[in-house]
């Protein structure tokens, strides 16, 4: 793709090495959690090589996730504080759903929506991380109530993740040039005066 040289950067290398990171590992531990919730999903576990390495990869690539998030949240969380005019973006959200989004509030990098799925998602990372840790029968040895009521809190928030990672991705599509800062690292001066005036100000002092 030829690229504008006016084109605004938004995301680093490294940032985006480490949400593409965050991505993968998500993909792999949503293929094999279902494969283990239920056995119409169990064939999924041959992606790994068989049902056995699928069990053991699945907590280490947890690991990596959790830690490849934790970077993630601490990078951006700044950016991603609730103000007023995201509780305003978010009562009009769904003028933006009908396609008529030029009456929404300026916005900086990240709009009202992003930041409530930020915080959702890493609200869903740290139970996913401790409710793991105590089903990971290999490394620690917990109470069995505990266990259980690990297992339980592993697989709704793994669901409601799914959800959540769905509405992302679509959203991503659905506004278009805005896949394009994820593997390119900028954006259009008209995307970002579109979708985040506030930060497109900030970005070219107009």
């Amino acid at each position: 793709m030829i690229r504008d040289p006016k084109d605004l950067p938004r995301y680093k290398a490294s940032e985006r090495a480490n949400h593409w990171t965050v991505g993968i590992c998500f993909i792999l531990l949503a293929l094999s959690g279902l494969a283990f919730f239920h056995p119409a999903f169990f064939p999924l576990t041959q992606l790994f090589g068989s049902p056995v390495w699928a069990r053991i990869l699945h907590p280490y690539v947890g690991v990596l996730m959790a830690l490849s998030f934790l970077v993630i949240f601490l990078r951006f969380k700044h950016l991603n504080k609730i103000t007023q005019a995201d509780k305003e973006w978010l009562a009009k959200a769904k003028n933006m759903v009908d396609g008529n989004d030029h009456d929404m509030p300026e916005q900086g990098k990240y709009n009202g929506g992003q930041k409530v799925m930020f915080w959702a998602l890493a609200l869903c990372m740290l139970l996913m991380t401790a409710s793991g840790l105590l089903i990971w029968r290999a490394w620690f040895g917990f109470d069995v109530n505990l266990v259980r009521l690990g297992a339980v809190v592993h697989a709704a928030v793994g669901a409601m993740m799914i959800g959540f990672i769905m509405v992302h991705v679509y959203a991503a599509i659905w506004v278009k040039g805005t896949v394009r800062a994820m593997w390119y690292g900028t954006v259009t001066r008209a995307w970002a005066k579109q979708h985040h005036r506030d930060w497109y100000r900030q970005m070219t002092g107009k």
